[in-house]
């Protein structure tokens, strides 16, 4: 479980939910009258947006280890960001606003966990010391 893209479940549950029926997606979870009069209403694509952000959050966090498993779960990130842009561009009912932004949220992910994982990789050959060293020997 620890290689597998988290962002797999958000992806998922916004195509499961739109293929089922586009009215769905838009059915209130949530509706709240604020102080300013205006009524604020929280749908279930919002909730599944909401669910992404938490995922992408908890990727960010898994990219800072340096194993087998995580060089792994960056490969298949990288597969899931493209399965899901050419779900945004070839299925009719994933060509929406929110689906968009999931599809951003995998990009930041792979982008996020290859950034994380060079500047660690980085830091770690950083130590070692030695080899390609500037160190001026006059």
């Amino acid at each position: 479980m620890r290689m597998v893209p988290l962002m797999l479940l958000a992806l998922a549950a916004y195509a499961v939910v739109a293929v089922s029926g586009e009215t769905l997606l838009s059915a209130a979870v949530v509706a709240v009258a604020l102080p300013s009069g205006s009524v604020w209403t929280f749908d279930v694509a919002d909730l599944i947006l909401a669910f992404g952000l938490v995922l992408l959050f908890v990727e960010i966090l898994k990219a800072t280890r340096t194993s087998v498993a995580a060089a792994l779960d960056h490969g298949l990130s990288m597969l899931i960001c493209v399965a899901a842009l050419l779900g945004f561009l070839l299925v009719p009912a994933l060509g929406t606003s929110d689906f968009f932004l999931l599809f951003l949220m995998t990009l930041i992910d792979v982008v996020a966990g290859f950034t994380v994982s060079l500047m660690g990789a980085r830091r770690d050959i950083g130590y070692g010391g030695g080899f390609g060293d500037s160190v001026n020997r006059d």
